[in-house]
């Protein structure tokens, strides 16, 4: 097997005296979506955006071989890891058309911005009806079509997903996780946080079970889902 793209080693956070994730370690492959879930808690956002280098954390992380342990967040960019954060992180007094732009900000080579935009839009239409509206006035689940779609305009190599379906009603999560399905299937690596574990095992290729800062399990999705004892945990399955 290759080398994996992302490759996260003893992984420790501290929020000051509270030691929040405990020496976590995974591993995603390219053209995987690899999930965290775990319940609240547990230290899935916080790993996130300690891979983002949003928190100071102690550890390795390896991106396509190269540390990127003291890389400032704003170059992982470049590097190819873009994050689409817990609570969307949208600029809210922005019109949809801006938000979408500064997705592409740092990125040289702007030439097929025009065609990825309008492949954001064949994903969520609703985007393009609403382009001169304020982000603020968007529902909650076109506000986390706005914020997935700007990632995207990054041209990320491997993206980061905190929790899409958060607050969102069912018919907006599955329109979610299909997209994240199509994304996976045209080469996409994915690294997914998602409170909703059962939506998040059935589309991952491997996932990894956080309990108060540790790994608990790992394994292959679909296995993951039958584990008798992450359907009693996590499923609601008795």
């Amino acid at each position: 097997m290759s080398a994996p793209v992302l490759s996260v080693k003893n992984l420790k956070v501290n929020y000051g005296a509270i030691e929040a994730v405990k020496g976590i370690s995974f591993e995603v492959f390219a053209g995987e979506v690899v999930s965290l879930i775990g319940a609240n808690g547990a230290g899935k956002t916080t790993t996130l955006r300690a891979v983002s280098r949003l928190l100071p954390s102690e550890g390795e992380i390896l991106l396509n071989g190269k540390d990127i342990t003291g890389t400032a967040p704003h170059k992982l960019i470049d590097e190819g890891l873009v994050h689409s954060p817990e609570g969307r992180g949208i600029f809210l007094n922005m019109t949809v058309e801006e938000n979408l732009k500064l997705g592409a900000f740092r990125r040289k080579d702007l030439k097929d911005l025009e065609s990825e935009m309008n492949a954001c839009f064949d994903m969520f239409p609703r985007l393009k009806e609403r382009l001169r509206a304020s982000a603020g006035t968007l529902s909650g689940g076109e506000q986390q079509m706005l914020s997935i779609s700007r990632a995207l305009l990054s041209k990320p190599k491997v993206l980061i997903l905190d929790e899409p379906s958060l607050g969102l009603a069912p018919r907006i999560v599955q329109q979610i996780f299909q997209i994240i399905q199509t994304l996976n299937k045209q080469g996409m690596t994915i690294l997914l946080v998602e409170q909703n574990a059962r939506m998040a095992l059935k589309v991952s290729h491997r996932a990894y079970v956080l309990e108060t800062g540790k790994v608990r399990l790992s394994g292959e999705g679909r296995a993951l889902l039958a584990n008798p004892e992450i359907q009693a945990a996590y499923l609601g399955v008795t």
